[in-house]
């Protein structure tokens, strides 16, 4: 189903009071159509994603991947200051090399985050950018229980 297209509808007939409306029928009844889609749209392929009884958008109508369409960063600002993520966050490892060319570009902000794979001479670490160097945070011993 697609969506709505504000450009199927015609307001020619129907802009004066002096508009005989045997034409405009015809004007009103390709608008209601275009209601109708966009009523229609809802819960479908490039229609709207509905929110729930708790005004929340279902996991099913949401997509698998996120993709900024401009090159710009995609940005994820909660109103409340804090961005909750609830399950495990997968950094795509970068060597020491891509790192330092972010910031030779000029693309690495203070407080960004990476998983270094040749960073902590030669072994595996987490890095940090203070706005002017890459840091490194070594990695410890295994996880255990007990």
């Amino acid at each position: 189903m697609a969506w709505g297209n504000s450009a199927n509808i015609i307001t020619t007939n129907l802009d004066a009071g002096t508009d005989d409306p045997s034409q405009a029928r015809a004007d009103l009844k390709a608008a209601l159509d275009e209601l109708a889609s966009v009523i229609n749209g809802r819960a479908s392929a490039s229609g709207v994603a509905p929110l729930n009884a708790s005004t929340l958008i279902d996991a099913q109508y949401l997509p698998d991947e996120i993709t900024s369409s401009t090159g710009a960063n995609l940005i994820l600002a909660a109103d409340s200051g804090r961005t909750r993520i609830e399950n495990i966050i997968s950094l795509e490892p970068r060597t020491t090399a891509q790192l330092e060319a972010l910031d030779t570009a000029g693309d690495a902000i203070e407080g960004d985050i990476a998983y270094c794979s040749d960073g902590d001479a030669g072994s595996k670490c987490l890095a940090v950018f203070d706005g002017a160097d890459w840091l490194r945070i070594s990695l410890g011993s295994a996880i255990a229980s007990s």
